[in-house]
Parts: C-alpha cells; sequence; structure tokens
C-alpha cells in the first residue's frame, strides 16, 4: 500500500523499523507484502511512517 506520509511524520528505514519491533527486515517485507503494513515508496527506497508503525501495532495487539 502506498500513501503519501503526512508532513510531520518521521519515516523510518526498514533497518530502524525491524529494530524497534525486534524482527528481521525480511520479516517486515513478508508482512508489506501481505498488505498488513502500510509503506511509503520514495523511489526506489521503502519507508514506514512512525504514525502506521503504530497503528499496525496497536491492530496486533487488540
Amino acid at each position: 500500500m502506498t500513501a503519501s506520509p503526512s508532513r510531520s511524520a518521521p519515516l523510518l528505514t526498514l533497518a530502524a523499523a525491524a529494530a524497534r519491533l525486534a524482527v528481521s527486515t525480511k520479516t517486515l517485507r513478508r508482512w508489506i507484502a501481505a498488505e498488513q503494513l502500510r509503506v511509503h515508496r520514495l523511489g526506489r527506497q521503502i519507508r514506514i511512517a512512525e504514525e502506521d508503525l503504530q497503528a499496525f501495532l496497536a491492530r496486533q495487539r487488540g
């Protein structure tokens, strides 16, 4: 899923998001492919907004 991030939301690299969740980047890529985790594509780069990461975590806990 691709959308433009809000201007104030910090964007995380896959490595940074993986470190925060204590999972591998391969696991993150699986979640992205399954459209469970929203990402923002900047050219060939993939970034995850902090608010999208928090929303993902809330869905997983709830």
